[in-house]
């Protein structure tokens, strides 16, 4: 009798514990667009926390990551900072039709390391007191592609032409403007601000009505090992909890 109690306790205690943990927990590989990479830190890290699944992040240029996945790279989810490549992997097979969504809208900023550089206006672009200014590869970059067609609007892209200086991803050109190689860089709000407000240098929040709306989308990867843990975080990424955060970096939401 006495030994039958102890395997009933023992049994409690096992479901109990099973009860405490995750049922499941998987692994998520997420491609992440540049101007993302600070959200998605505190994103992962309070998903994580709360499912029990882990999460693999790389980041880079949207166009890049698209070519990666396009290898065979073993990824699950892409968070892109446009909607036509998680458009286009759909339509290529690479993605799952109706796993797309936009999780954020992006925000164009001219922005200098040096504080009152840049005024609320943007007319440091017409003074021409500057000899460098930074942007995103317009081919693989939406944020180098959104910086063009400012340009393009104020009537300034031929007469920069030889000012212009290119970084492969919008992080790459934040540090050109950080380590003063430009005076200027057209990168995302994201990238300088935390909580809310601006942390650094001087800037010019770029009208909207100067480039197409950087609209970023996220998509489920047909490749994805994991997809229960995949759709998991693409469910997450919707929360109210992950909302806030994406709010906090400046990003408008859909």
């Amino acid at each position: 009798m006495q030994m039958y109690f102890r395997s009933n306790v023992f049994v409690v205690l096992v479901l109990l514990g099973l009860a405490s943990s995750p049922v499941y927990a998987g692994e998520v590989n997420i491609a992440v667009a540049a101007d993302f990479s600070a959200p998605i830190e505190r994103i992962v890290a309070l998903f994580q926390k709360e499912s029990g699944h882990t999460v693999k992040v790389s980041s880079g240029a949207s166009g890049k990551l698209y070519t990666q996945i396009r290898a065979g790279t073993s990824l699950d989810v892409l968070l892109s900072a446009d909607e036509t490549i998680p458009k286009r992997l759909i339509q290529e097979g690479h993605a799952v039709g109706n796993s797309r969504f936009v999780y954020a809208i992006g925000k164009l900023v001219l922005w200098s390391a040096q504080p009152g550089f840049v005024d609320a206006k943007g007319a440091v672009l017409n003074k021409g007191n500057f000899t460098k200014l930074a942007i995103a590869d317009t081919k693989i970059e939406p944020y180098g592609l959104a910086a063009k067609e400012t340009l393009e609007k104020l009537i300034m892209w031929n007469a920069m032409q030889e000012k212009l200086i290119k970084g492969e991803s919008v992080a790459q050109t934040y540090q050109l403007a950080a380590t003063e190689n430009a005076e200027l860089a057209f990168i995302s709000l994201s990238q300088i601000m935390r909580d809310g407000k601006i942390t650094e240098g001087s800037w010019w929040l770029v009208p909207s009505e100067l480039h197409n709306p950087i609209r970023q989308g996220a998509v489920l990867l047909a490749g994805a090992k994991d997809k229960i843990a995949a759709q998991a975080f693409l469910e997450f990424l919707k929360s109210n909890k992950a909302l806030a955060i994406i709010r906090s970096f400046g990003y408008e939401l859909p």
